[in-house]
């Protein structure tokens, strides 16, 4: 190329890749809300939760705890936000979020039941007690109840193999859960709701 069309080129911020000429992508603003869908009053708050921070490098995880504490999920949109605000791809944000069982990218009931199914937990009969909260809660895991109230997780080790098996409800530890406690255990949580 000669020298008259780089200097047009670099000018312009228009690049050149794989035999074709490209623009640099346009400016985004991370303050708008990307979805009509969510509420910016989330977004503000998640904006504040970030601003206010001394770094955010290396802050992704703790970041997207923060967002999921305050949408109660990783929507695709929440996640394309976390990504501009960082300036990072949304493809490194996605990848975070797939990789780690904590973090979700659809709605969950008020109630997240989460059935260790681990080594120790399943040896211990952990898919008798999935199946046990299935037929109650006439779902399959990862989904919600009709009402919105409990979500079924079965979910990699928690790391508590000694009270094998295990259930989560939300951060509550249940352990050396039985099929017959698995009545006891939603029964537990469909009271506080009256």
């Amino acid at each position: 190329m000669d020298s008259k069309l780089l200097n047009n080129i670099h000018k312009n911020k228009i690049f050149y890749r794989d035999g074709e000429f490209m623009t640099k992508p346009q400016a985004i603003s991370v303050t708008k809300p990307v979805s009509e869908d969510l509420p910016k009053e989330k977004f503000d708050e998640l904006e504040e939760f970030i601003d206010g921070m001394e770094t955010t490098k290396g802050a992704l995880i703790e970041i997207l705890h923060k967002a999921q504490h305050i949408f109660g999920y990783l929507p695709r949109d929440v996640q394309l936000y976390v990504a501009r605000k960082l300036g990072i791809p949304g493809a490194e944000v996605f990848g975070v979020v797939s990789f780690y069982s904590y973090f979700t990218t659809k709605p969950r009931g008020k109630y997240t039941i989460s059935v260790c199914m681990g080594t120790a937990c399943f040896v211990k009969g952990a898919d008798k007690v999935t199946e046990r909260f299935k037929e109650k809660l006439k779902i399959e895991s990862n989904e919600i109840t009709e009402d919105g109230q409990f979500t079924l997780r079965d979910v990699r080790c928690v790391g508590a193999c000694g009270l094998a098996p295990v259930v989560m409800v939300n951060d509550k530890v249940f352990g050396r859960v039985k099929v017959e406690d698995v009545d006891d255990i939603i029964s537990k949580y469909e009271k506080q709701e009256v």
